[in-house]
């Protein structure tokens, strides 16, 4: 299944975003830390590079994410240009007062009371933009919700004299182009119900686990790790069901409550700290979808063929996470 979903009011939200773009100074991007590139949005890096604006990516949900993993992804963000990371947790409102701090080195002719810091934020459904404002603004000003697609307007708010922020609604993508980008959103409630199927999402991410986490499916649900270790991702849903006796009219394993009970986990953090992708993990992905772009007739190794996108263990391709493109930003100017 191909996860896709696009409602209309995300097509207007991208038009009122490109003009409010003219506007600001620094975007400040929000991912998923669990899922950086699968959770950034091509538009917003459009968007931004057409007006020539800084950004300052935010991995949201740290806490949720495996630190080694997401330090990675820090050090590959912070060599493109135009580009600073930070890792944090929009529910900690020590590590939320650094934003301003930080978008301020990204634009630092913008620091007076003359001329103001404008930034602007953007990022998936359900990332945590609403949170950040909210904690920044010390109120609560933003509707926050569980769920994708709760922030339907932009919001302008002051911060103070030399700051101001707008909160722009969840954007997604009109096509996600690669199936694994799909799924790791869908599998972190960044898309909307009716466009996923709870087994289908949960076999993936089940599958995933078993390759990188599998001591924490051991933990969690109390299959002997030898006995883990001959399942496929099918398996493990259904050892899930009978462990927590969800069973349907018959006796028969209920898959589909066991399924929403992997993805429940998972969204919660109570599995543990799990990161979807790597750097590595994502360029291996992208040299397999190159690969399937050859003709039938042109080798993979032959001279026309592109170069790989980079290097990983076969475990790693199985893994399947998204697509890493390099920053070809063009030299920031100085703006009034």
């Amino acid at each position: 299944m191909a996860i896709q979903w696009y409602p209309g009011h995300m097509n207007s939200a991208r038009l009122k975003v490109a003009e409010t773009m003219a506007s600001i100074d620094v975007v400040i991007e929000l991912l998923d830390a669990r899922l950086p590139e699968a959770s950034t949005n091509p538009m917003v890096r459009d968007l931004r590079l057409q007006r020539q604006r800084p950004c300052l990516k935010v991995l949201n949900k740290a806490d949720l994410a495996d630190p080694q993993v997401t330090r990675a992804w820090i050090d590959h963000y912070n060599r493109q240009d135009g580009v600073r990371a930070v890792a944090l947790s929009c529910r900690r409102p020590g590590d939320v007062t650094r934003l301003p701090t930080l978008c301020q080195i990204l634009a630092p002719h913008r620091n007076d009371n003359v001329k103001p810091l404008r930034m602007l934020i953007m990022g998936i459904p359900n990332v945590g933009k609403s949170t950040l404002m909210n904690v920044l603004l010390k109120r609560k000003i933003a509707k926050v919700g569980d769920e994708p697609a709760v922030t339907r307007s932009q919001q302008t708010s002051q911060l103070d004299i030399r700051h101001s922020i707008t909160d722009t609604p969840g954007l997604l993508w009109p096509k996600i182009a690669y199936p694994s980008d799909g799924m790791m959103l869908a599998a972190s409630n960044a898309v909307g119900r009716n466009a996923m199927i709870d087994e289908e999402v949960a076999t993936f991410l089940a599958g995933l686990l078993l390759l990188r986490y599998p001591a924490l499916l051991a933990s969690r649900y109390g299959v002997p790790a030898d006995e883990l270790a001959a399942l496929d991702a099918v398996g493990v849903i259904d050892r899930i069901a009978r462990r927590r006796g969800l069973r349907r009219r018959g006796g028969d394993a209920d898959l589909e409550k066991a399924a929403k009970v992997l993805l429940q986990d998972y969204r919660d953090g109570v599995l543990g700290r799990i990161s979807l992708e790597t750097p590595d993990t994502r360029a291996v992905m992208l040299a397999s979808e190159a690969a399937k772009q050859l003709p039938p007739d042109r080798p993979e190794g032959g001279a026309d063929a592109p170069a790989p996108a980079g290097t990983g263990s076969d475990e790693q391709a199985a893994a399947v996470p998204g697509a890493l493109a390099p920053d070809t930003s063009p030299p920031l100017a100085n703006r009034c």
